[in-house]
This record gives C-alpha cells, structure tokens and sequence, in this order.
C-alpha cells in the first residue's frame, strides 16, 4: 500500500513545485503587483519615512522583481519629507527602477544605513533641508523625524550604489550654514564615463551665491563607505564679491571631505573672501590668491603660493578647524612688500571700496561701527613675518622688516611681540582690541628707541640744504580708549605719551621762521640753510577723554628756544595750539609773536598772535609819524639771555626726569 502511495506523493511534491514555480515564473513576469503595498510600507519602516510607489501603489504599473534582488519599476517613488519639514517630500523620482539586495534590507532593519543598489528615473526633485539643531533630511532613523533631535548614532543617511538621473532639481535649505539653493543637475553614472554637472543660485549667508559644480560621477560624494574613494571635482563659484575655482578630488558632496586640489580665490577685498568662510578678515584693496587646500575631518588646511593684495605681495601657511567652538585659525603670514594703504581701514587708511569706514561730514575719523560679533565667530593665531611694510607715504621710509603675533581669543584681538625696524632703530609693543562687549576696549603701549629722524623722515631739499630735522628718537605711547567705531576710541582716549631727541639739529631757517625773524630768515635765504644743534627737546602729552595737552613741548637750540601749549581734541576733531619762541640773539627786524593753530582737523587754521602783533605794528606806526626810521624800534629784538638760559635748563632737568620714568617703564 505504501509503495504504490510513493510514487503518487513524489508527483504531488513536483506537480507542487512546478506550480509554486510557475506561479513565481508568472508573478515576477507580471511584477508581483500585489506587493506594490507591502513593500512600500517596508521601505517606510526602514526609511522612518512615508513612500509612496506610483500615483496608487494597487495600480498594475507598479513592477516588483524578487529573484536574486528586491527591483522596483514605477512610474514614480515618493519618499516623505521628515515631521519637522513643510517639504511636499524629500524625494520625487518619475519613471523610476529601484533595486536592493536582501542583505541590504537586512542591515537597514539592523539598525544601518539602507544602501539602494540602483536608482534610475528620468527626472528627481530633491528637497534637501538642515535645520539649526543639526537635524537633516537626509538623516533616516527612529530619531531623525522627531521634534527633538535624537542622540549621535541613531541617525544614519542612506548610500548609492549606481545612479542615473536624465534631468534633476534640487532646493537645498541649510541653517547651519544659512545657506538656501536651488540648482539643476544632470547625472550619469552608468555609462563608461560618468559625469555629473550641477548649476545652482540661491544665498548663502545672506550673500548671492551662483555654483557650477562638475565631477566624474557622484556616487563616492553621497556613499557611506569606511573609506570612499575621491572623485575628480571642478567648482565654480562666486559668493557676494568674492569668486572660487577649484580643481582637485573630494569624497562627500554635503561636506566636502577629504578636499584636496588647487584654488584660485579673488575679491574686491580680503574680508570679502573672509565672509562666505565665516572667517573674520580684515577689509583690504583688491585680493587674489592662488595655492593649495586640503580638508579633513572638519580641518581645512591651506598653503597660499601667490597673494596679492592691491600692490602688496604676501604668502603663508594657513590651518582652519571647524571642530572646535568657536572655529580655529591657525598658521603665519609672510611677506615680501605689504603696503600699509592695502589694508584700508584697518590701520585707518583709504581703500577704493565705497562701503569703506568713513568719516562723518567735517571730520576726518572714521565713525563707522565695528563688526565686534565677527570677532567673536572664530579664534586665531597667526606669526606675522614681513620683509618690508611701506607705510604708504614718501614722506616716510618703510618698517624693514616686521614681525610679530595676531592673536584672536574670545572677541580680543591682540597684536603682540611687534619689533620692527625703522631708520637704524627700533619700533615694538602690544596693541590691543577687546570686542567681548557692546563697546570695544581698545588699548595701545608702543616704544620707539633711537630712530634716526632724518633717515626716517624723507622730507625733499635743495642739493646743499641740511635735513629739516636730525637725530636719535626715542619714547613711548601708553593709551586706552573705548567705543563701537574708530572716531569714538580716539574721543574718548586716555594715557600718556613721551618722547625725546638725541644728538639732534634743525633747519635754521625753520627756527627762525617760528620766530618770525625777518632779518635772520632773509639772510638765511640769501646765504643759504644751515642746521642749528639741539640742545634738548622733551615732548611730554597727557591724554583724557580725547583731549591731548603737553605737559611739556620744547626744543632748545642756540638761536631760540621754541615751546607749544594748547590742547587738541580727538572728540571734538579740533585744535588750540600756541608755539611760541624764545630769541637767544639779536635782530634788528622781527615781528616776535606766538603762532595759534586752531580750527578742526578738516580745515586747520595758522595766525599770529593778534594782540602782541597788533601792538608792535601799532607802535611801529606812531613812532614813523616822528622818523620813518623810527619805525623799525619796535621790531629790533635783542634777544632774551636769562629767559633763554632759564628755559634751556628747564628742558634739561624735564629731559632728565622724563628719561629717568622711560628707563624705570621698561
């Protein structure tokens, strides 16, 4: 019985298996369309997302093929936006094929990335989004869509295996980097050579920005790899003012990792090209530069062969780190020959730019606010090591060389270790902006030892002429101030100022000029200039809300001793200064009276001292009603020997306490 049971169980299993096989043969003919259903709601429990397979996912379009891998053919796969985005979706491919393998659906529910095999439609919207707290639509996961953004490492984004799209959109919404884009794109990673060409405008960091990007294929920009392997990349792009072209390689087209190639970066000024990095530069004249860039894990690093900024030339060696908070800038600043009106207003000069910090109307400041929350986006270190600074005047010989340190550290920004060279002697000091607060603190204490005036001061003469002024310099400058602009530290500075003259001479034709003395000056003219020794001059300033007064302002020299008093206003942007000379000598014709400088700093202003002037020439004008010759009384001057000789030893004993305090300072 048994036995002949057998043989008619053997041909229920085939016949069984031959159905079962033809049934498949047949389902995966028609595309298994009763699984349109269940395998869209697979993918939106592996993805945490709604999808959608066609216009209605029972429609027979809808083509499923299981054999060897999961494909998926449909006139269009909807993937939903994440619960936090107002997106219609975060992807819309139409005339698509999708295919996975098993064991990607395996790992997927294991908790990694869903890697997609294949994906081939003809057009793809994308609405790619970021928001301030990290979340991203590209992130899949149980905590990817929440409202709060989960802990690391329950997000995953998926990966791309082969991808080809006949024409794309992409809107692309980053808080982070406030950035909002919105391109075309056309990509082919079938073929045998693969491209992709990606044309985008939009903003970013409030600025217009336009990209163009090219690559070999996209696959190793968006794959999840251990260690993906770099895809040639051109960028092109101009962000606000400044422009970029980069050729090199790149593994990650959201974070551009593993960057590495040559740029080529230009703009109307050097904090142009600063602000789409969120780097804090200074404003500059016309900035380009070439060089070397290379980015890994979040560390930029560039080597700059070629910068110019307007006539300046520079080079370097530059890191930038992303990682920490605030951002790091890390490296040294070299250069052959900086001029000084390059940097524009950030030592105070001109620059070509019209949004330059200007003066108000009648002033001669600047008064234009500083940008203290860009001090406080990123800290710094950076060597400076310049051969030559041309301080942008003829009158004024170069610093040659200069070194030093920019250190930027929570919203201070330090200039330290200055030591400079100038006319055989020797600038240095610290120079100090804390921008921590609403109002800036700024702080200054610069030395100045033996510089020698007439190498320093390049002032033009006739070929016999002596220099205007010789000898050794030396002093020091110790002030603060505080204010949200330029104009306001300077009106509200305070501190002090020092200064003396070594083995020292002046043009005696200047002296003489001070002093009004005709007939010295008048021979001076006919014989020709000489230089009068100086015997002592001392310059003391104090400084109090802007306003600087000399404690003491002379210059002795045989003929005459010259003094200033007076004040000036930096708040007030106006002058009342009085020189006035004490004769040593006889002179048979001179009009002896202070001179005033007054008026602003706009429209200064030189007279004589009308009260002391008008009496000599009045009495001058009476005594020639008696004898024209009579006239010239009033004008002889016979010198003053006592005052002379009291006002010498003065500056003498002034230089010597103002020396001794100089000396103790250091």
């Amino acid at each position: 019985m048994f036995g002949s049971a057998a043989p008619s169980l053997r041909a229920a299993v085939l016949v069984t298996t031959l159905g079962l096989v033809a049934g498949v043969a047949a389902c995966e003919a028609l595309g298994w369309p009763f699984l349109a259903g269940p395998m869209q709601r697979v993918l939106g429990t592996l993805l945490h997302r709604s999808v959608a397979l066609g216009a209605d996912a029972n429609r027979p379009e809808v083509r499923t093929h299981l054999i060897g891998r999961i494909a998926i053919a449909t006139p269009s796969i909807r993937i939903g936006a994440p619960p936090w985005s107002k997106a219609p979706h975060t992807l819309l491919a139409r005339d698509a094929r999708l295919s996975t393998g098993y064991v990607d659906l395996w790992r997927a529910w294991r908790g990694q990335g869903l890697h997609i095999r294949a994906l081939r439609a003809a057009t793809l919207d994308a609405a790619i989004e970021r928001l301030a707290d990290g979340r991203a639509s590209w992130q899949v996961g149980d905590e990817a869509g929440s409202d709060t953004h989960g802990a690391a490492g329950a997000v995953s984004r998926p990966s791309l295996g082969l991808l080809h799209v006949g024409r794309g959109r992409v809107s692309y919404r980053d808080a982070l980097l406030a950035t909002q884009l919105d391109a075309t794109f056309a990509l082919d990673e079938g073929g045998s050579s693969p491209s992709f060409l990606l044309q985008a405008e939009g903003r970013y960091r409030t600025m217009p920005a336009r990209v163009s990007l090219q690559t070999n294929g996209l696959l190793p920009l968006i794959a999840q790899d251990a260690s993906p392997p770099p895809v040639p990349m051109r960028l092109e792009a101009r962000v606000g003012r400044a422009s970029l072209n980069f050729i090199g390689t790149a593994t990650d087209a959201l974070e551009f990792g593993a960057l590495k190639g040559r740029f080529d970066v230009q703009g109307p000024s050097l904090a142009a090209v600063g602000d789409p990095l969120h780097v804090t530069l200074p404003t500059t004249g016309p900035f380009h530069a070439q060089g070397l860039v290379t980015k890994d894990d979040g560390r930029w690093s560039v080597v700059p062969e070629q910068v110019s900024i307007g006539a300046s030339r520079l080079s370097g060696a530059f890191t930038y780190d992303t990682r920490p908070r605030p951002p790091v800038l890390a490296g040294r600043l070299d250069a052959q020959r900086l001029q000084l009106a390059d940097l524009g207003p950030t030592v105070g000069t001109r620059v070509p730019r019209t949004d330059a910090p200007k003066a108000s109307a009648g002033h001669v400041l600047p008064d234009r606010p500083f940008d203290l929350p860009s001090l406080r986006a990123m800290n710094a270190r950076v060597r400076i090591d310049i051969d030559r600074l041309d301080l942008g005047s003829q009158l004024l010989a170069p610093l040659e060389p200069l070194r030093g340190e920019l250190m930027l550290e929570g919203g201070v920004l330090t200039l330290r270790e200055l030591d400079a060279r100038a006319a055989q002697g020797r600038v240095g000091g610290t120079v100090q902006l804390d921008g921590r607060r609403d109002q800036a603190l700024w702080r200054a204490d610069v030395r100045w030892d033996d510089v020698r005036l007439e190498q320093w001061v390049r002032a033009a003469r006739s070929a016999n002429a002596p220099p205007y002024v010789t000898g050794r310099l030396s002093g020091r400058a110790t002030v603060n101030g505080e204010g949200r602009s330029t104009a306001a530290i300077l009106g509200s500075l305070h501190g002090s100022g020092r200064m003396q003259l070594a083995n020292g001479t002046i043009s005696h034709l200047a002296v003489e000029a001070a002093g009004l003395d005709l007939a010295q000056g008048l021979g001076l003219l006919v014989k020709g200039d000489d230089a009068l020794p100086i015997q002592c001059t001392v310059a003391e300033l104090a400084i109090d809300q802007g306003l600087v007064r000399p404690r003491a302002l002379v210059l002795d020299t045989p003929d005459s001793t010259l003094w200033i008093d007076g004040s000036l206003s930096l708040a007030t942007e106006r002058m009342d200064l009085r020189l006035v000379a004490t004769p040593k000598d006889f002179s048979p014709l001179t009009l002896r009276s202070p001179l005033h400088v007054g008026g602003s700093f706009a429209n200064p202003t030189v007279a004589l001292d009308k009260g002391k002037l008008g009496s000599k020439l009045g009495a001058a004008a009476l005594l020639s009603l008696l004898n024209p010759l009579a006239a010239l009384i009033p004008l002889v001057d016979p010198g003053e020997t006592d005052t002379a000789r009291r006002s010498g030893e003065d500056c003498q004993s002034f230089g010597r306490r103002v020396g001794a305090a100089a000396k103790g300072a250091k």
